[in-house]
């Protein structure tokens, strides 16, 4: 099969369009050719060696969409010639991928292999950190960081799935402000030109934030936490700026106010159960049109450093795409 495989730390220039080895399947796993895949910037991380086990060379990729070619004797839910998604262990920039039955899930008819491709990661998490984990209420008010970006714009369009009164972005570049209003946002702060906590708790007439999601760090889950309400909830999920920020906890308790911390890749691998249960959640909105995902840029697989480098440029906005075959 042909693949992209990383085979020197660094650049993009060291992902390569290799001949590799079909993987083979256990007894619980299924073999999908692939049609889609996507970029997401933890593959940059991985590329750098700022993530996952740094063992040369391999293959990237958190997820992908294609048709079920084989599965193992003790598969029971999914069978050859079904079209599903799946989070592979061993990367996804290939012609075919070796999934777990419990982390592949069958796609409605009606779902395209490009929008499936690209689905799985932000709409799986943008419901679990709103329903799951900030369990959102009617009304409530949600800031969304980085809401260009993948997560961001689908976060936005499932915080108003969901309920919520009014949701605030929050872009790195003025460019990205539109992306993220046509993503159904209220207000959109650009987070370089502006004081992100002055600007929400005007917008909220001094009350805050209920809900933040914050995946960038840094600076700005400091200014999270100086506009986040009693009772709010900040999630961080992320550290895209490449450090972390601090939260004062001595302003926890009487505040009453909560910091969240959730990894889909930990969960992937520890309690793929939830991800089971968020599947049947996500996929109707997804179908009914209450959430789209925005592809931005789309890229063959041969493409895939051409990729990387348009999403390392911070100039991409919603997903990016690597189509693999029709």
């Amino acid at each position: 099969m042909k693949a992209i495989a990383v085979t020197k730390f660094g650049g993009p220039e060291n992902l390569e369009y290799l001949d590799m080895d079909v993987p083979s399947i256990k007894s619980k796993q299924v073999l999908i050719k692939v049609k889609a895949t996507s970029v997401n910037y933890a593959d940059i991380k991985a590329r750098h060696r700022n993530k996952g086990k740094g063992t040369l060379p391999f293959i990237p990729g958190l997820e992908a969409a294609g048709v079920v070619e084989l599965v193992g004797e003790d598969v029971q839910s999914l069978q050859v010639g079904q079209r599903v998604l799946a989070f592979p262990h061993n990367g996804s920039y290939a012609e075919y991928i070796a999934a777990d039955e419990n982390l592949t899930f069958a796609i409605p008819d009606s779902m395209s292999f490009e929008t499936a491709g690209a689905c799985g990661i932000v709409s799986f998490l943008s419901y679990h950190l709103l329903a799951n984990l900030a369990q959102i209420e009617e009304e409530e008010t949600i800031v969304i960081h980085s809401a260009a970006g993948g997560v961001g714009t689908t976060a936005v369009q499932m915080a108003l799935a969901l309920g919520a009164g009014i949701v605030i972005g929050t872009v790195g570049n003025e460019n990205k402000i539109q992306t993220a209003k046509d993503s159904g946002a209220h207000h959109v702060v650009c987070y370089e030109q502006d004081n992100v906590a002055q600007r929400v708790n005007e917008l909220t007439n001094g009350r805050g934030a209920d809900i933040i999601l914050d995946s960038v760090g840094r600076d700005l889950t400091a200014a999270s936490f100086s506009c986040l309400a009693k009772y709010g909830r900040l999630v961080v999920f992320g550290n895209s700026s490449g450090s972390y920020g601090n939260i004062p906890a001595g302003e926890l308790h009487s505040s009453c106010r909560s910091v969240l911390g959730f990894s889909l890749g930990t969960t992937r691998k520890e309690r793929p159960d939830v991800l089971q249960r968020i599947a049947p959640k996500v996929f109707p909105l997804l179908e009914d049109g209450r959430v789209e995902i925005n592809i931005g840029q789309q890229f063959s697989l041969k493409g895939a450093a051409r990729a990387h480098e348009w999403v390392e440029s911070r100039k991409s906005t919603g997903k990016v795409v690597l189509m693999v075959g029709e």
